[in-house]
This record gives structure tokens, C-alpha cells and sequence, in this order.
């Protein structure tokens, strides 16, 4: 089976304290050592990019937070595709290019948990792919959990947010593995 690394959002602007404290410093780590595997082996990889529409965001163009982290930064020649929504699928030519290389399984690692991996891994599973989540290469964020929608919501910490996700998604939508066990996995 012919498996791609998809590494979304990995971006400057996703350290902004305007997400508040995180979980997984090592998020970026693990994610470094599977984009090594992936180029060692010249297996297929993507770079997803997150270019925000909203002015405010630090991922808006405007505001400097847009370039993708140095430990897992594009080489040239690599893919990179930009969206402007929560899934890696909608309005990129993703799914039409994993399809041309003969992609029909997934390793998706980035930020953030309960968005745009959430969204993504749902929409990879829906559209046939068996797909792995490397979930110690991923992170959540505090104000995830929007205390302003409800006031007497419970308040999550960034961990239990991570872990809730990751939760939901394994078994259903996904096969949640840690970066050891994906690199075991392909060896």
C-alpha cells in the first residue's frame, strides 16, 4: 500500500498566545522524525499550509505567522498546498493528487487536534483512505475549549482536549498510533 505523510499546520502563527497554553511541546519533534522517514524512503509527503481569511488570526497572511516551521519545513520540490478551511481536503487539489500517486493510506500529524487534524482524519476516512494519526505529533490548544459559548461549560485543559479527540477518532475514523509505532510500522 502506497502510505503519504500529511503534516498540516505547522506554522510560526500557532505559537501565538492568542491559542493559549499547549499540550505535546513535542508535537513538532516527532513530526521531524516521520517527514525524515518519508524522505528517506522518497515516499510521497505533503505540507499543508493554513492561510486564514480572518484579519485577526495569526495565520492570516497579513500577520507574519503563515511559514512553516523550520524542524518540519518544506525542501524544495516538496508539495505544499495551501487551504482556507479547517480540512486539508476542501478547496486544495489534495485529494486529486494523493489519488494520481497511487496514495491509498495516510499518516496525518499537525496542529491543531480538535480542528484541522479532527477535520481532516474525518474527511480522509470518508474519502477511503486508511489512515493512520501519529498523535503524540499533534496538539491542542486551552482555548479550544470556548468557555465564552457557554458559560457553565466545563473547562478542558489542552491534554484532556487532545486526548478526547483522539479518543473519538480512533477505531472510527482512524487508526491512532505514536510516532514510534508508525515508524516501526513502516520499517
Amino acid at each position: 500500500m502506497a502510505r503519504a505523510l500529511i503534516l498540516i499546520d505547522f506554522q510560526l502563527g500557532m505559537d501565538s498566545p492568542l491559542h493559549g497554553a499547549r499540550n505535546n511541546p513535542e508535537a513538532e519533534t516527532n513530526a521531524a522524525r516521520l517527514l525524515s522517514r518519508f524522505r528517506d524512503r522518497a515516499a510521497p509527503l505533503v505540507h499543508v499550509q493554513h492561510l486564514s481569511t480572518r484579519r485577526d488570526s495569526p495565520l492570516h497572511p497579513a500577520n507574519g505567522g503563515t511559514t512553516i516551521k523550520p524542524q518540519v519545513a518544506p525542501r524544495d520540490g516538496e508539495t505544499v498546498f495551501s487551504k482556507q478551511t479547517n480540512s486539508a481536503f476542501i478547496g486544495t487539489p489534495l485529494e486529486a493528487h494523493l489519488r494520481r500517486l497511487g496514495v491509498s493510506g495516510l499518516v496525518i500529524a499537525g496542529l491543531s487536534t480538535p480542528q484541522c487534524i479532527s477535520t481532516s482524519v474525518r474527511m480522509a476516512a470518508n474519502l477511503g483512505f486508511d489512515t493512520w494519526l501519529a498523535h503524540d505529533a499533534c496538539a491542542a490548544f486551552e482555548n479550544h475549549a470556548r468557555r465564552d459559548w457557554h458559560p457553565d461549560a466545563p473547562v478542558l485543559g489542552a491534554e484532556a482536549l487532545h486526548m478526547a479527540e483522539v479518543s473519538m477518532l480512533h477505531g472510527e475514523f482512524c487508526r491512532a498510533m505514536s510516532t514510534e509505532a508508525i515508524l516501526e510500522a513502516l520499517a
